[in-house]
């Protein structure tokens, strides 16, 4: 059995964050689990047979197929007794890891994928074997590698979501929307801006907020920009005014008040409570 395997432990929380990544030539009839993981994980078969298990459902697959594991999911996958796979995988975490998993048409429910055109697959994994994950640049590499390959599996995904039902639109509508104001709460942000930028008319967006989010787009911006500020404040180094304009407010009385309005205390007050705990 020919096993490799890395792992980048403690790395800040990011949009999408590389894990662990590895091959294997699995011996036959080798198994994992079943188990739980606290990350995503993607395998994806090099050559060989095996199954994979998740729920009541069994998949058998073989060259070119993939497989999908998410956190805290039971499943259990194992090399076939006559051709045993060899597998490339990477495991991975983020903000974004789910919504671009949903963007390649991967969930829980739809976990496999095939991609048998070309290596591009192959060797965006194997890539990852030859770098060191430590060194000043690798975990940069590695990264970028990450994308790389989440942008193929996006990309052999799209033709799958041509016939998106309207709901599921909807929530896509406020998924961009979220992503945009947690990229953009630090500048001056309008209900428009945001509209405009995912393509629809600013009354349609406040009305998918209330239906998926029993809130207001304004409010959500409003109350996002308040955790922010409640983390912030931890630094004692940071002067009130400072926070403020870090999370888009350039009167800091009006974040003040604002503060006040949401978290029911001044932001003095607030730090002042931290520092006692």
């Amino acid at each position: 059995m020919f096993f490799y395997s890395n792992s980048l432990q403690g790395s800040n929380i990011g949009d999408l964050v590389i894990y662990n990544w590895g091959h294997q030539i699995c011996p036959s009839s080798h198994y994992y689990g079943p188990a739980v993981r606290d990350h995503y994980l993607i395998h994806y078969i090099l050559n060989g047979k095996g199954i994979f298990q998740v729920g009541d459902k069994t998949y058998n697959l073989g060259k070119g197929q993939g497989f999908l594991i998410c956190p805290d999911i039971v499943t259990f996958y194992q090399a076939d007794y006559d051709d045993p796979w060899n597998y490339a995988w990477v495991g991975f975490y983020g903000i974004k890891a789910e919504y671009y998993l949903e963007l390649a048409n991967l969930t829980q429910d739809n976990p496999i994928f095939l991609y048998d055109r070309d290596d591009y697959i192959k060797n965006c994994l194997m890539r990852m074997s030859d770098i060191d994950g430590f060194s000043e640049h690798g975990e940069m590499e590695l990264t970028g590698l990450l994308y790389l390959f989440i942008s193929k599996l996006i990309e052999i995904g799209s033709g799958n979501r041509q016939n998106i039902k309207a709901r599921d639109q909807k929530e896509v509508y406020v998924k961009k929307a979220i992503q945009y104001i947690e990229g953009n709460y630090s500048r001056h942000l309008t209900i428009s801006q945001i509209a405009n930028y995912i393509g629809i008319d600013r009354k349609y967006l406040s009305q998918l907020f209330r239906q998926h989010l029993d809130t207001t787009p304004k409010q959500y911006l409003i109350d996002y920009r308040m955790e922010r500020a409640s983390y912030l404040l931890q630094n004692t180094t940071l002067y009130v005014g400072d926070i403020a304009r870090s999370v888009g407010y350039e009167d800091p009385l009006q974040f003040s008040k604002m503060f006040k309005k949401v978290k029911g205390i001044s932001p003095k007050h607030y730090r002042d409570r931290l520092i006692r705990i």
